[in-house]
């Protein structure tokens, strides 16, 4: 946060900084990269909530609404004060109750009774780890973390990170961390028993996607360096441009593998968005905008009560020109697919691979007082053309499976399709 210098410039720096690293985030889940988080999002509703009731009051003086505002029916509330006191009265260790976090703990309690596994709280502690990982240096496993069927799975491991090295992939389920079971954990209960200090291990007992037995993986945790674009050629005229994730540097980590791509006079791009769990939308915004024409929508919000706002492209198209195909996976998720999608509906691109994650819902992240904050599911996303891809995913207009077999053999085959397709198009 930043430090006061003067109360008023302080508090207008503040807010300028939440409107710009938070207000579009779209999470893609859960940006956590094992740490801490994933994609969040939302637009000016929350600006006027930062700030507001941002005092401390004692629990003796809280005053609580006991109106249900969906119904004519009211809540009591004092069935909260009453256990509350009958902890403080009768636990046999009540002198070493810690107040702050069983207020922690009730709040994160409610809000996993939403049945939202994107609706979460951050106590301090894991406030400050989320805001490490969205700088692009933490210490990990590397890892992006969701929740699919109820069970928290790896939508992608990092490239080159210590969960890829170890032989995670996406799609395993996490069943077990440290011998414990953690299905009655949240998603940010379990990342806090599997996050740690550079050089320190953990055994993670997973299933892979189409096997019958949990294997248990050792993973020495490291400093994990986040870069998210790379860019190769193929046949000398085909750019190879992969982008894992979306975070900060990443636009103009673009922008840089643009201007080679257009040195090199590359007639067209496979652009690989497999496993890329999503990040930053303003990122995958300025992206799309050099892919597709201007004011072209990229994807629209759907909030609670129906109303719609959608983000268009700015400008900037040096690539909209240029033939592309689309490589996706399981992996591919939330802001990805928001790329993928837009790529699909505004100029007809091909995608290639097999059907993404489906994480079509957008967060907003609140900074609350104390340094905790709260992250809360405000809206549906859509594609241009008005698809909800949330659960579904995208599926690829060219299925290619990539087997277990292809991987210990170092193939290719989406890519080789890929690369044909693109072919197919030049010709």
């Amino acid at each position: 946060m930043i430090e006061e210098i003067d109360a008023e410039v302080a508090e207008k720096k503040n807010l300028e900084k939440n409107r710009l690293l938070f207000k579009r985030y779209v999470l893609f889940f859960l940006m956590l990269f094992l740490l801490g988080g994933s994609f969040w999002g939302g637009y000016e509703r929350g600006k006027k909530t930062v700030g507001q009731a941002e005092k401390n009051v004692a629990l003796d003086s809280a005053i609580v609404s006991n109106k249900n505002p969906t119904s004519a029916e009211n809540i009591d509330f004092s069935l909260f004060w009453k256990v509350w006191d009958l902890l403080k009265e009768k636990h046999v260790d009540k002198d070493k109750l810690d107040a702050q976090k069983l207020v922690y703990g009730a709040i994160s309690g409610m809000l996993r009774a939403t049945g939202d596994p994107y609706t979460d709280f951050f106590d301090p502690k894991q406030n400050a780890d989320f805001s490490d990982s969205i700088e692009g240096s933490f210490d990990g496993i590397g890892v992006e973390l969701g929740v699919k069927d109820n069970i928290l799975t790896v939508i992608a491991p990092l490239d080159g990170s210590p969960a890829q090295k170890a032989g995670m992939r996406s799609g395993d389920k996490i069943l077990k961390v440290g011998g414990q079971a953690i299905a009655d954990l949240t998603v940010d209960e379990a990342i806090g028993l599997i996050r740690g200090k550079k050089g320190t291990s953990v055994v993670l007992t997973v299933l892979h996607q189409g096997e019958r037995d949990t294997a248990d993986i050792t993973v020495v945790r490291d400093t994990i360096e986040v870069h998210s674009i790379n860019v190769s050629f193929k046949d000398g005229d085909i750019a190879y441009l992969r982008i894992s994730q979306f975070s900060d540097n990443t636009d103009r980590e673009f922008d840089e593998a643009m201007n080679q791509i257009i040195a090199k006079k590359s007639k067209g791009i496979v652009l690989d968005l497999r496993d890329d769990p999503g990040g930053l939308l303003d990122k995958a915004v300025n992206i799309a905008s050099r892919l597709i024409t201007k004011d072209q929508i990229v994807v629209s919000e759907e909030d609670n009560t129906g109303k719609k706002e959608s983000l268009h492209t700015s400008g900037g198209d040096k690539l909209s020109a240029l033939p592309i195909i689309v490589l996706i996976n399981e992996g591919s998720a939330s802001a990805s697919e928001i790329l993928a999608g837009a790529l699909r509906d505004d100029r007809g691109v091909k995608l290639v691979g097999e059907k993404s994650f489906g994480k079509g819902c957008v967060q907003q992240l609140i900074n609350l007082p104390g340094g905790s904050s709260v992250k809360i599911t405000v809206a549906k996303w859509l594609t241009p053309k008005g698809d909800y891809i949330m659960d579904k995913g995208i599926t690829p207009d060219y299925v290619v499976e990539l087997t277990k077999d292809d991987l210990d053999n170092k193939r290719d085959p989406q890519l080789d399709k890929a690369l044909e397709a693109l072919r197919g198009e030049l010709e």
